[in-house]
């Protein structure tokens, strides 16, 4: 397991970041994360939920490790909820985690919702280490050398009973982060960084 570092403060979660963060890159995560939070339509979260409880549904195809949970009530974020969270969208191939930006539960709990949808996302990639990353972009053309998994900012997954077509498609409606259809292997990516399509 990767050595732990101190936790930058998260601006949502309105804390202090007291707990010890997963992970080496929260230097880069933090101003990278920081700097897009700008760009993200206003309201988001209020948009997610309306103010009730959050929760989401997600299992990690790698591991088989899963979490169904509230991640935000009575107006934050759950603190434990997101740790469980980094850890379930670590880099397995490092087993290495890193905060992810809440805003991407925000995004998959909204789509669930809309979907009316209780089954579990399949997680087939969350945070990736600079390390794995490169490896992925040098077998294909496919893989951003600047990807925000790297931010831990965004997730390629796919949700039981739908295809990726229509996930890809209610995500664009959204208008919120990047889309990405991989039709092909059957899963989207999303992110919470500026909006975009491919």
């Amino acid at each position: 397991m990767a050595a732990r570092r101190p936790r930058l403060p998260c601006p949502c979660c309105d804390g202090d970041g007291a707990a010890a963060g997963p992970g080496r890159r929260e230097g880069i995560r933090a101003g990278l994360g920081l700097g897009l939070a700008c760009l993200a339509p206003p309201g988001m979260a209020l948009a997610a939920t309306g103010g009730g409880a959050r929760r989401i549904a997600l299992r990690r195809v790698q591991t088989g490790e899963e979490f169904d949970g509230v991640y935000w009530r009575d107006g934050r974020y759950d603190r434990e909820a997101l740790r469980r969270l980094d850890w379930v969208l670590r880099d397995p191939s490092l087993e290495e985690a890193t905060p992810m930006d809440p805003r991407l539960f925000d995004l998959m709990h909204t789509m669930a919702r809309r979907l009316d949808s209780a089954e579990p996302f399949q997680v087939i990639s969350g945070y990736r280490a600079p390390e794995t990353n490169a490896s992925y972009a040098e077998r294909s053309r496919r893989v951003s050398r600047a990807s925000l998994h790297m931010s831990g900012m965004a997730a390629d997954l796919r949700l039981p009973g739908r295809d990726s077509v229509g996930l890809a498609r209610l995500a664009a409606q959204m208008q919120i982060g990047g889309v990405g259809l991989y039709r092909r292997d059957g899963f989207v990516h999303l992110d919470c960084g500026p909006a975009r399509r491919w």
